[in-house]
C-alpha cells in the first residue's frame, strides 16, 4: 500500500472550487493557485484584480474575489 505524498497532501484540487476569495497575501494572483495540484489543470495565468474587485479565469471560468 503507498502512502499518501507529504509534499502534495494538503493540496486542493485544480479548479475544484468556481468561486474563491483572495487578499494582498495571494497577490500575484495566478490560476490555478499555489496550493492548488497543477498536473491536471489547465496552463497558468496572471489575473489582474483591484483591491475591492474581482476577476474571471479565462480557461475554467472560476471567480476571485477580492476580501479584506
Amino acid at each position: 500500500m503507498s502512502r499518501p505524498d507529504p509534499a502534495t497532501e494538503n493540496l486542493k484540487p485544480a479548479n475544484a472550487e468556481r468561486a474563491q476569495s483572495v487578499s494582498a497575501a495571494d497577490m500575484p494572483l495566478s490560476c490555478p493557485t499555489p496550493s492548488m495540484h497543477l498536473w491536471n489543470s489547465h496552463p497558468r495565468v496572471y489575473l489582474p484584480i483591484e483591491q475591492g474587485g474581482e476577476a474571471r479565469c479565462p480557461y475554467c471560468g472560476t471567480l476571485f474575489q477580492w476580501t479584506r
